[in-house]
């Protein structure tokens, strides 16, 4: 057996990844408006409520969608049924329960109540709740989190009033917290994310989309984190409201006349015998630390006024889904990212890639991972062949598996977060691994003289020889203990146990007693630098970049670091080619993570290379927009002088038939240079900010963004 599997699995040409939309059946709902759609796990998403878009007829179905069968059916359901709603939010609770707040009925009342549907036996209950019922709403924001639900923003009363509070329900007494305040929004999205409730999107006060990112600190905060509180005003804090918050009141809703059932006459859920409310005019402002960022320009900051936006969070990032309106160019449709560590925007996909300009989606849903997305449409002109009579229904699902955009979901990208924390080793009061890999990584690479107990050698080929080889010599030939190619990079010195322990094909090769078991050495024929960073992750478990080096390292090689030391970008890209050789799923999600973020002029070039090798189509393609972009720059670099001719003649085809080079002086004259979106300069002055009406899609043609250049928090 060797140390390096056969050729067949390195093939420089693969199908990029492109999702794929299908098309369901049964009894499929309208393209309804204002419903809650929500993924429970097990291939199953569930949409209540909402409102037929050409009838104005408010539902109170429950319908689900099994992603396995792609079939839609009408839920049977049973207990205190709800009344008809739109507008309310459902959130899946304790995994088999989705928990129902407030919306709007069809007399245009705003439900304050919360009603659980059980998924496994179909049953609708309402809890007794107590504490100061707040304001009655629709299109707000609801997350759960610690037993908690908490509602922000929304609209209200018949002018459509925009809300600007938050509470919380503690879902262990049912006792609805008092109101403070935080911002104006609705139809915006709220997460929960490293102690702090953010707020993204949604529609401001003057009936504008924005942009702005919102976050209220909420760990360590009593109000918060203990059980609700509530009496007077003149029993809590005075906090001073803000100027722009002072026409927003909390009024008591007047409960409504009700039946035997407990629900109102016209068969809306309506909460009975509200609990007191907060009679104050100005609400205090949240007992916590608020801040703002708002994104004035940049090349890869979303327009909201383009497009049909949807805000989630994943994997420690704000991600937004531009997809395509009535009358915008696919070349403003794309998907991006916003790291909540860093601040920085990054564009995971353009909208080619992802939508087809022929569908319109009317609905996004996550899993609990942040790992797929799934969005629910139709197309854009019926297809009466599929028997629908041309009617418009939610029709079409697209998934988007989000680990193939560079994306490790939240379990592992919290993870990955951790490590870069003072470990709890008593070995090592400083690093930023691990505890067990911060002391692992003491022992990795030493003499067996020194005490160190390693049993093993591993050689590689010189960092040298890869610019010099082509495809067919390339490091993909298959050779065993001995090096058979001459001599060889300077012995690592490593154990046994560790790598049978994680490293699979290691483990096969010594079980099978091959000649590494008897020599107790092997050969691996990658660059030194890419071999020693691999095996490094295997005694730390972490590619992540140290805080003395932080993310733009200009350390050449990793090579030449101290073992505690983390891999450069170039080790990195090493590590992903060998990831895909060995069949190491994990290890090439955590490269493509890493090299996407830190994407740079250095080395674009070298992460194409790696990338296409690697056969990884997505991190390809996004290596070969940003070598295109940067051409003039890149050319210069001493990582594209390295490249091989095959690979050099690869990324110069990656320009379309029609491409030409744009010299400096003409992307100045069009503000595009350093990357800016292409002819963002050209209408600098006189653009007008858009102005958002009441619906997502808001067409190009008849609003368009200021185009300033700059980022500012408050």
């Amino acid at each position: 057996m060797s140390g390096s599997p056969r050729k067949t699995s390195r093939k420089r040409h693969h199908e990029p990844y492109m999702p794929k939309i299908i098309t369901t059946v049964g009894q499929r709902p309208a393209c309804l408006v204002n419903a809650s759609v929500t993924y429970v796990g097990n291939d199953q998403i569930y949409a209540f409520g909402g409102f037929d878009q050409y009838t104005d007829e408010v539902y109170n179905h429950v319908l689900k969608l099994n992603l396995s069968a792609r079939q839609w059916s009408l839920v049977d359901n049973y207990g205190d049924i709800p009344g008809v709603r739109m507008g309310h939010t459902a959130c899946l609770w304790q995994g088999d329960k989705l928990l129902v707040y407030g919306g709007e009925n069809e007399h245009r009342v705003h439900l304050s109540d919360v009603i659980i549907f059980d998924l496994k036996t179909a049953h609708w209950t309402q809890p007794e709740l107590s504490g100061p019922t707040p304001r009655g709403r629709a299109r707000h924001a609801a997350v759960i989190h610690d037993d908690k639900l908490f509602i922000t923003g929304g609209m209200t009363g018949h002018e459509n009033s925009v809300l600007g509070d938050i509470c919380y329900l503690d879902l262990k007494t049912w006792t609805w917290s008092r109101t403070w305040h935080f911002v104006p929004r609705y139809d915006h999205s709220g997460f929960i994310y490293n102690g702090r409730l953010w707020i993204s999107g949604g529609v401001t006060e003057e009936m504008e989309r924005t942009g702005e990112l919102w976050w209220l600190d909420i760990r360590g905060t009593p109000a918060f984190e203990g059980a609700p509180a509530y009496g007077m005003a003149s029993e809590d804090p005075s906090y001073p409201a803000a100027p722009r918050f002072s026409n927003f009141a909390v009024v008591p809703t007047a409960p409504p006349i009700t039946g035997n059932t407990g629900y109102a006459a016209n068969s809306s859920s309506v909460q009975v015998n509200p609990g007191p409310a907060i009679h104050h005019r100005n609400p205090p402002l949240a007992p916590s630390a608020i801040s703002s960022l708002k994104f004035v320009s940049g090349p890869n900051v979303p327009a909201q006024n383009i497009g049909y936006h949807f805000h989630v969070f994943s994997s420690g990032c704000l991600l937004d889904f531009v997809t395509p309106a009535s009358v915008i160019s696919s070349l403003e449709t794309s998907l991006s990212a916003f790291d909540l560590e860093t601040l920085k925007w990054q564009r995971l996909a353009d909208g080619k890639d992802l939508f087809n300009p022929n569908y319109r989606w009317h609905y996004c849903c996550l899993d609990e991972d942040g790992t797929s997305a799934w969005l629910l449409g139709c197309p854009n002109q019926p297809n009466r062949a599929q028997g629908n009579d041309g009617e418009e229904t939610l029709s079409d699902v697209l998934h988007i598996d989000l680990r193939k955009l560079g994306l490790l979901g939240n379990a592992l990208s919290q993870e990955a977060k951790e490590q870069t924390h003072i470990p709890s080793s008593d070995g090592n009061g400083f690093s930023h691994l691990s505890g067990i890999g911060a002391d692992l990584a003491r022992t990795f690479d030493t003499p067996p003289e020194s005490g160190s107990g390693t049993d093993f050698i591993i050689t590689a080929n010189p960092d040298t020889e890869y610019s010099d080889m082509d495809d067919d010599t390339s490091s993909i030939s298959t050779v065993t203990s001995e090096n058979k190619n001459g001599p060889g990079s300077r012995p690592i010195h490593v154990h046994r146990f560790i790598l049978s322990a994680r490293w699979p094909h290691f483990a096969r090769l010594y079980n099978a007693q091959m000649a590494e078991f008897h020599t107790r050495k092997m050969h691996i024929p990658e660059p030194y630098s890419a071999v020693k960073a691999f095996l490094y992750y295997l005694y730390t478990d972490s590619i992540a970049a140290s805080p003395a080096s932080g993310p733009a390292s200009p350390n050449p090689s990793f090579s030449g670091l101290h073992t505690g030391s983390s891999p450069t970008l170039e080790d990195v890209a090493g590590m992903l080619v060998m990831s895909n050789i060995y069949g190491m799923p994990r290890l090439h999600h955590l490269c493509v993570n890493r090299l996407v973020k830190e994407l740079d002029i250095q080395h674009a070039a070298l992460i194409f290379d790696r990338a296409s090798v690697a056969q990884e189509a997505w991190l390809k393609r996004r290596a070969a927009s940003f070598c295109m972009t940067h051409w003039g720059r890149i050319v210069r670099t001493e990582g594209f002088r390295r490249l091989r001719r095959s690979a050099m003649l690869e990324l110069c085809e990656e320009v379309d038939q029609e491409g030409r080079v744009v010299g400096g002086d003409e992307l100045e004259a069009v503000g595009g240079l350093s990357g800016s979106r292409f002819g963002g300069g050209m209408y600098r002055e006189g653009r007008k900010r858009g102005r958002a009406n009441s619906s997502r899609s808001i067409d190009a043609e008849e609003t368009e963004s200021v185009d300033d250049d700059g980022m500012e928090v408050s």
